[in-house]
């Protein structure tokens, strides 16, 4: 098997830096499940101030951060409402089904990513004994790399306030889309009750995501953490990288997006290749089958790691990808196309 050398499989798979590493063996620590870990603390109360909320609480995973907001909002037997493809419904395992006893209400999504309003609204069924409840609209913000609309979440959030249900967002790259649009991430988040953000995707730490919200809800989440066995000891090691990653590695997203753009133009040279022009950090290719069961073997051949298959490539930026490295994976693409 080829080594990788260009890694462009997903925005996690960052190494932390020296420096990250450095903060991280000096941190503070102590057992946090007894709630005096200072540097865990330190982290969710910088999070939550950050993102204009009154709590946070840190948790190994963005699936779990996202399965402890809808079990938060969510009793048995309620229901919760989501797009087809949003992670939390199509690539979570169904948790919320099997470990929460929620039923999903999945809405297919319009072209752009975002789900029809009107859809929306006629998936709140009637106060009636025979269906679920809703409780909470969940959103996804970036969606495949795209940014939806800020003026799009904030109809969602008249439509939910009008109908008395709870806000999520799946903003698992939040900071790349309050970076794309050149927002503060408080008021990118501002209509949501639970925010849900991951530190080891663009922002480079090596584990972990912080669910953000009202106090009520975080006071549920932190109860649902411990019998999810989410728990953790001296977490102030992986704490200090959350820490590190917010002063450092936010600003420096846009260096992302722009990669990914050069990406996208230079794979678009290629008629073969049908490229989207990413909003961030993430580049979505077609191309025929013929193509790609060639293509893709090809690049895995030249230490090239992308992801998808046969018909569909999606290539990510991130901390650990420079000019170098795009440079040289597009001069392996042209390589493959003069050659076919």
């Amino acid at each position: 098997m080829t080594a990788i050398r260009y890694d462009f499989r997903s925005d996690t798979v960052t190494r932390p830096s020296a420096a990250m590493r450095t903060a991280m063996m000096g941190a503070e620590v102590g057992d946090d499940v007894f709630g005096d870990d200072p540097t865990v603390s330190r982290l969710e109360a910088v999070m939550a101030e950050r993102l204009g909320k009154q709590a946070a609480i840190f948790v190994p995973s963005g699936t779990q951060s996202n399965l402890l907001a809808l079990m938060s909002h969510c009793g048995r037997g309620d229901e919760y409402i989501a797009g087809q493809q949003a992670h939390c419904y199509r690539w979570e395992g169904g948790g919320a089904a099997v470990l929460g006893s929620i039923q999903p209400q999945p809405i297919e999504h319009q072209a752009d990513g975002t789900m029809a309003l009107a859809d929306i609204e006629a998936a709140i069924k009637p106060d009636d004994s025979h269906f679920a409840p809703a409780k909470v609209i969940a959103l996804e913000n970036t969606f495949g790399g795209r940014v939806l609309p800020f003026a799009y979440m904030q109809d969602v959030a008249a439509l939910v306030g009008r109908r008395g249900l709870g806000l999520h967002l799946d903003g698992a790259r939040a900071f790349n889309a309050s970076v794309k649009l050149g927002m503060d991430i408080a008021a990118f988040t501002a209509a949501f009750d639970t925010v849900s953000i991951c530190l080891s995707k663009g922002l480079g730490a090596p584990v972990g995501s912080v669910l953000v919200g009202r106090q009520d809800l975080i006071d549920k989440a932190r109860r649902h953490r411990k019998m999810l066995g989410g728990g953790m000891r001296q977490a102030g090691i992986l704490a200090a990288a959350g820490l590190y990653a917010l002063e450092h590695n936010v600003a420096r997203l846009a260096d992302d997006h722009a990669r990914a753009r050069r990406l996208a133009e230079g794979l678009a040279r290629h008629e073969a290749l049908r490229v989207t022009m990413p909003d961030t950090n993430i580049v979505f290719i077609d191309m025929d089958a013929s193509v790609g069961e060639k293509f893709t073997p090809y690049l895995q051949g030249q230490g090239v790691g992308v992801t998808g298959r046969y018909g569909q490539q999606r290539w990510v930026t991130h901390l650990d990808v420079d000019e170098a490295a795009v440079d040289a994976s597009l001069a392996l693409v042209d390589g493959f196309f003069r050659a076919a």
